[in-house]
């Protein structure tokens, strides 16, 4: 078993999740309060290691309209880079960092006194193995906000239940400018993970779009 998985982002018309220099500031203020109300109703959050050290984030529900419970933060690792300044290992919320067999010790033992270390894969994070162990910790719920590498790898291994993004009206550009999807892609249309449309609605400036992904049945059907 594994935790019911929710991809979510802000984008540009154009697929952009940051632009060409990393500006990642996409979504209106009331799509923020929106991520920071869902974030506050699932279990964990969950960012890859070049989100955590480009835009260190605190990945609490602070902005939320209502006060509820943070949820679990959690970073994904491979070699343990996260700086031990990171705003991840600040406040009252609990984290883990998932790292690989490669994570370098000395650092690790620096991380145990900040935070959960979750070990899995050898030279790169099994993420299979990562949400396994996070359901046998209590985490039934995650919310994916990955940058176009983490979210690849988690569409790839079918490991995503939900993709809810927040379209805002513009157009920016730039082929190094980070898409929601990235990595070496499938080759063919017909690879591609299938959705299915549940909601849309206009929310500020945005368009609100939430999928459904078809075809996983691996985490609890209560969701």
């Amino acid at each position: 078993m594994r935790p019911y998985v929710i991809l979510n982002a802000g984008m540009t018309l154009d697929g952009k999740i940051a632009s060409k220099t990393g500006d990642t500031r996409i979504s209106c203020r009331e799509d923020i309060i929106r991520v920071h109300e869902l974030r506050k109703r699932v279990d964990g959050i969950m960012v890859g290691i070049v989100t955590a050290i480009k835009d260190d984030p605190k990945l609490t529900a602070h902005k939320a309209k209502t006060p509820g419970r943070d949820p679990v933060r959690i970073v994904v690792d491979s070699r343990a880079r996260i700086p031990l300044k990171a705003n991840v290992f600040k406040g009252d919320a609990r984290t883990i960092i998932a790292v690989s067999k490669k994570a370098d010790e000395r650092k690790l033992k620096e991380i145990e006194k900040k935070a959960e270390v979750i070990i899995c894969g050898e030279d790169r994070v099994d993420l299979e193995c990562l949400l396994e162990e996070l359901y046998n910790r209590g985490i039934e719920s995650v919310l994916l906000e990955g940058g176009g590498t983490l979210n690849w790898s988690m569409l790839k291994h079918r490991l995503v239940d939900k993709v809810s993004v927040a379209i805002t009206p513009k157009i920016v550009g730039g082929k190094d400018a980070v898409s929601l999807v990235e990595g070496e892609g499938f080759e063919t249309i017909a690879e591609g993970v299938r959705l299915r449309l549940e909601k849309h609605y206009e929310l500020g400036d945005d368009l609100i779009l939430e999928y459904e992904v078809l075809g996983n049945y691996k985490y609890p059907r209560t969701q």
